[in-house]
């Protein structure tokens, strides 16, 4: 309760109360560098970003890029969301709000990467769509992405490395890099992927399970 209570006095955290039905246009909708930041630097998503490590961790080290971590639960944000205000990070943001409604509060090329890191595998064929690399969740990304930007994933889990490959080539997607043992793999080389670890990924490497990685982009033809 204490950390809800603090979460609502934050400046960089935002938690919408409705715009959600798409009628409404959520004020910072196609202007957040220059409306909520007050800059024209590109913006990096976390989607499903728990307690952030990611968002602060690149924004730490990418001051000339907006980050904005995006879950809908509180108490994971307001760890992010501390860490950012107690370093002065001026360019990291908190939208809390379901990742389904994604496509109401950025508009159309005005996201330039998007990370995914260890999501909810929805393991259950039946809550397949609920997949954060699922073909309908990549076409909410497209709506809102510059062409030919990156997205990355990283999971332990297995079912969700190989269904999101598999999605990859259904769609015609272009896959950039892909590794089923990251940490093992040395031709791996993007800057800071094995030096920010989120707190589930560290006892996931504690526990010995491979932490799988993807990064593509979208096939901005497909429908």
């Amino acid at each position: 309760m204490k950390k809800f209570a603090e979460i609502n006095s934050f400046s960089n955290v935002i938690q919408p109360q409705n715009f959600h039905d798409g009628i409404d246009p959520f004020p910072y909708k196609g202007n957040w560098s220059e409306s909520f930041f007050g800059n024209k630097n590109p913006i990096v998503l976390e989607i499903g970003c728990g307690k952030g490590e990611y968002t602060v961790g690149l924004g730490g080290a990418y001051p000339d890029i907006n980050f904005i971590g995006i879950d809908i639960k509180g108490d994971r944000i307001w760890k992010g969301a501390m860490e950012a205000l107690e370093n002065g990070l001026h360019n990291i943001a908190f939208l809390r709000i379901q990742a389904e409604w994604i496509t109401h509060f950025f508009d159309q090329k005005e996201v330039s990467g998007i990370w995914l890191t260890f999501p909810d595998p929805q393991e259950k064929k039946i809550r397949a769509k609920k997949r954060l690399t699922s073909p309908q969740f990549l076409e909410r990304y497209k709506k809102i992405v510059v062409p030919g930007s990156p997205i990355h994933l990283k999971t332990d889990n297995a079912l969700l490395y190989h269904y999101t490959l598999s999605v990859i080539g259904d769609g015609k997607h272009l896959l950039l890099e892909s590794s089923d043992n990251l940490y093992a793999d040395q031709n791996i080389r993007q800057p800071l992927l094995k030096e920010i670890q989120t707190y589930y990924e560290k006892s996931f490497l504690v526990a010995g399970k491979p932490i799988h990685y993807v990064k593509f982009s979208l096939n901005e033809g497909t429908t």
